[in-house]
């Protein structure tokens, strides 16, 4: 479920998916694709991996909060690109703050727009590599202690004929002193919100994994040819199914190398490549393709003949990247590098684009 498939799940935590489920049953069904207006005033972000100072600090550089961290972007529309979890401690955070801002700049006529990056995804398919271990102090209740007791003394009987299988000789404590080691205090609050129908997963679920805005295509990973044979919609509705666990759906787009979470062949300008740009910037009618997930500490970098944008410059302080936001503004595309400001150059004609990157 959200443990190990050895592990027995107490009846409190059961009882506590279930009725999520059971309340998220109304709300059941595909959930339907936001129509994103041409923004005056856009701004985007990479990733941020559980920094919460750097996504502040950027915030209110791009003019998008005010002091009190409100959205102050009046009809501005800010899309964070995905991957806003994992490595960094402060995840949990993030999302709560992009949920709030979402309505806050609703409010205003401005939109956020978070994208659904690989890093949510396997958080909601169990996939915890990269979850930093002080992340799930973030899930910490005060029955947190008695959850995990529960879940040990459940499981006891499975846990110490399987470690005695590997040794003999372990004492009751150690086989204990493994499990409260390997599932620290948060860790089972931290799984049931990221379930499809918990804090943080029935949020992501709603989220696009690919958006247009204008005359840009925003997506965390890339779009390969085999997947700009697709709607937006249909991306989309595949990666939310997937999410969802719904019966039938291919979660293959969630881990595919060539798929929209995952892909970084836009980030080299090889022939096959040229003909990945060409055809998504024909099948989408946009000038360009902001993307994220591949890191390029420098700064903000440009490709393809300005078709593609990489805005990933490794915001979180373990990266020691580069504080960037893209910022496209009446025409004007500026990469925002630390203080450093960069009109960048605007892309030709999407017909001409497709035509050229199709020439052998």
């Amino acid at each position: 479920m959200y443990a190990k498939k050895l592990l027995v799940v107490p009846d409190r935590l059961r009882r506590l998916a279930l009725l999520l489920i059971v309340v998220a049953l109304g709300a059941a069904g595909a959930v339907p694709t936001p129509a994103w207006a041409d923004a005056e005033r856009l701004i985007a972000i990479g990733d941020l991996h559980g920094d919460y100072d750097a996504y502040r600090a950027l915030l209110t550089q791009a003019g998008l909060i005010d002091a009190k961290g409100h959205w102050s972007g009046k009809k501005a529309v800010f899309v964070q690109m995905g991957d806003a979890v994992d490595r960094g401690t402060k995840s949990r955070d993030i999302v709560l703050d992009l949920q709030r801002l979402q309505k806050e700049a609703s409010h205003d006529g401005g939109q956020v727009i978070a994208l659904i990056g690989n890093h949510e995804a396997m958080n909601m398919t169990g996939d915890l590599r990269y979850v930093a271990p002080a992340e799930y102090q973030n899930f910490v209740t005060p029955k947190s202690e008695a959850v995990r007791e529960q879940t040990f003394q459940a499981n006891k009987a499975k846990l110490e004929a399987k470690a005695r299988q590997d040794n003999p000789q372990v004492t009751d404590a150690e086989i204990k002193a493994a499990f409260m080691e390997k599932y620290p205090l948060g860790y089972f609050e931290q799984r049931l919100a990221w379930m499809p129908n918990g804090e943080l997963g029935r949020w992501v679920v709603t989220n696009p994994a690919v958006a247009v805005v204008g005359d840009s295509l925003f997506v965390h990973g890339g779009i390969s040819t085999k997947y700009a044979a697709l709607t937006v919609a249909q991306i989309n509705e595949q990666v939310q199914a997937a999410l969802k666990d719904t019966p039938g759906a291919d979660k293959a787009i969630l881990e595919d190398e060539v798929g929209p979470l995952w892909y970084r062949g836009l980030t080299e300008e090889t022939e096959a490549s040229k003909l990945d740009v060409a055809a998504a910037l024909k099948a989408y009618g946009v000038k360009r393709i902001v993307i994220a997930h591949t890191p390029h500490l420098s700064g903000i970098q440009v490709l393809h003949d300005g078709h593609v944008i990489m805005v990933d410059t490794g915001i979180m302080h373990a990266y020691g990247g580069t504080h960037s936001f893209l910022s496209i503004e009446g025409g004007t595309i500026n990469a925002h590098n630390g203080d450093a400001v960069t009109e960048l150059k605007a892309a030709e004609n999407p017909a001409a684009a497709a035509g050229a990157g199709t020439q052998p």
